[in-house]
């Protein structure tokens, strides 16, 4: 069982010079949401160029949590990440999930699955809302994913790994799905 403390709680941000033209940003940068038509984005080495997907500007080192909202028929990924994945191209070293820079539950209305250097792992738990919190401890290399509902906390699924480069949230994309820090 993991515990963690109001300290441990993370205020993140959206970065705007890492979203895919077909994403838009909240002026806060706490929400985005997907959609059809590309925004007149400047380039930016940072910006993911082929996968809707941005990344949060703070890094998560030591004890962080943080929760989301999501909404879209088709489901959203919440990810961790090192910041040093890439950002263009198509192959899998670029999309959340599918290389092992990255870490991803995909959430849609029926389902969970996990998804971790190319391996996915379809999970045995009911969605019980679309609030998600997530929980890292960076030097205990933890990485825990929560359904919220209502007061209670129902573990997604854990990982047990070891970080070796700081990490970011992040959010991949199906057209249509949006997701809001809380």
């Amino acid at each position: 069982m993991c515990v963690f403390l109001c300290s441990d709680v993370c205020f993140l941000t959206l970065d705007p010079n890492t979203a895919h033209t077909r994403l838009i940003l909240s002026e806060e940068n706490r929400e985005v949401k997907s959609v059809r038509e590309n925004q007149p984005y400047p380039d930016h080495p940072h910006r993911f160029d082929v996968y809707p997907q941005v990344l949060c500007r703070e890094s998560v080192c030591g004890r962080c949590y943080w929760e989301i909202d999501w909404s879209g028929d088709d489901g959203v990924f919440i990810s961790v990440s090192y910041k040093s994945i890439r950002r263009k191209g198509g192959g899998r070293e670029c999309e959340f999930g599918r290389n092992a820079q990255s870490w991803s539950l995909r959430c849609d209305s029926s389902s969970f699955t996990f998804r971790h250097n190319h391996t996915r792992t379809d999970l045995p738990v009911e969605p019980l809302s679309r609030r998600i919190g997530v929980f890292v401890d960076h030097s205990a290399g933890t990485l825990i994913f929560y359904n919220i509902y209502r007061d209670t906390m129902s573990l997604i699924h854990s990982v047990q790994t070891t970080f070796t480069e700081p990490l970011c949230a992040g959010f991949g994309f199906n057209p249509g799905s949006s997701v809001k820090l809380s």
